[in-house]
């Protein structure tokens, strides 16, 4: 049987990665995992109870394509809460994550061959899903001096129709304050693009709070998770804000494609946004990991590094080691022992000399991890 031209993705190299770490463990060794954005903590015990007493209360089967509402309605007064924005709850969408969030809004927004500007470096699941709804990515290289952000003049006179930004990064932790966030909407409607904010970051910061694009517009697209923030990653569960007038769109094209999000996951993420204690002390586990990598890695020689504002990355300048940093990784996991990223993934011209190191993991992995780093890089000079 013939494939879609529109298959032909390029494949997200850290999974790649991760497969590799896992062969090697089945093989006997001990694998210092520092390529994965995924939290070392699980969900909050708050959400695992909720959702123990609604399996016992009764069988769970299909909601609504948007989400319930009880959810819904949580997710915009935490709007209020975080940032002092009044959001209709109706124009709230859950999501199966942040993936099906990116899928409904291109899906919606695009059509097939329009040109869409996300920054490079940046999540390559962006280029990838695009390809595949037959869209055209258009990578705008960043500059270092606006910490790998995309500023209007990165996107001047191309004929967009529509712009992504994210922020915190992946795969920088680079933040948009609210005069670069306002710009990048005023540039974008200004030529006729719409504007999706991946705000999936969001409540892993470290200085100051992050800014919503909702704080500046509601024409846009903001798409969110509890991945990150709420460690859940593996229940699948995210949501999107959309225009008021966006949302039957979106929900008619959620119904056919997805249903609805799962269940258990809407349940087990309603009770996790009230378990403030304990997500700030995963927060205080980032804080230290954070400040361990900024000491060590430059001791370990990878010293041309953007500190990060939020997220847990640090995105690595490593041109004058390697002009591949794919074959670097793959040296670095075969020799230390430690899994990281290329930035191949994230910047197809200019990865190949950075790697990602993600300090998502326990403390004490990273220490081990920056050891082994080091000594790594002794003997390789």
């Amino acid at each position: 049987m013939r494939n879609s031209s529109r298959s032909r993705v390029d494949p997200f190299i850290v999974m790649d990665v991760m497969e590799a770490a896992r062969r090697a463990e089945e093989e006997g060794r001990r694998v210092i995992h520092m390529e994965v954005g995924q939290p070392g903590t699980g969900a909050p015990k708050g959400a695992l109870a909720a959702l123990e007493k609604a399996m016992q209360d009764g069988p769970l089967g299909y909601t609504v394509a948007l989400g319930l509402p009880a959810l819904r309605a949580r997710i915009a007064r935490m709007y209020a809460e975080w940032y002092g924005v009044d959001l209709n709850p109706d124009r709230v969408i859950i999501t199966p994550g942040s993936s099906g969030g990116f899928l409904l809004a291109f899906t919606s927004l695009f059509d097939g061959g329009d040109r869409v500007g996300i920054g490079a470096p940046g999540y390559p699941s962006y280029r990838q899903i695009l390809r595949a709804l037959g869209m055209v990515p258009v990578d705008l290289p960043t500059a270092a001096q606006n910490r790998y952000q995309p500023v209007p003049e990165d996107f001047d006179q191309m004929d967009l129709a529509g712009l992504m930004v994210a922020s915190p990064a992946n795969p920088t932790g680079t933040m948009l304050d609210h005069a670069a966030m306002r710009a990048l909407i005023e540039a974008s409607h200004e030529q006729r693009a719409s504007f999706i904010s991946d705000e999936i970051y969001h409540g892993l910061e470290y200085e100051k709070k992050a800014v919503t694009a909702l704080e500046i517009t509601d024409q846009c697209y903001v798409i969110n998770s509890f991945s990150k923030y709420f460690s859940m990653t593996g229940w699948r569960v995210g949501w999107m804000v959309v225009p008021e007038d966006h949302v039957r769109t979106v929900e008619r094209i959620a119904q056919n494609m997805f249903i609805c999000a799962p269940h258990a996951s809407q349940i087990a993420a309603l009770a996790a946004m009230d378990c403030e204690d304990e997500l700030q002390a995963n927060m205080d586990v980032y804080r230290r990991n954070r400040d361990l990598m900024l000491e060590g890695l430059p001791k370990a020689g990878f010293d041309r590094i953007a500190p990060p504002d939020g997220a847990f990355y640090v995105y690595a300048d490593v041109s004058h080691l390697t002009d591949d940093s794919r074959a670097f990784a793959a040296e670095i996991l075969d020799q230390a022992g430690v899994a990281v990223t290329p930035g191949l993934d994230f910047d197809p011209e200019r990865g190949g000399g950075t790697l990602r190191f993600s300090y998502a993991r326990a403390t004490a992995d990273l220490e081990e991890g920056l050891e082994r780093l080091s000594r790594f890089m002794a003997a390789r000079v």
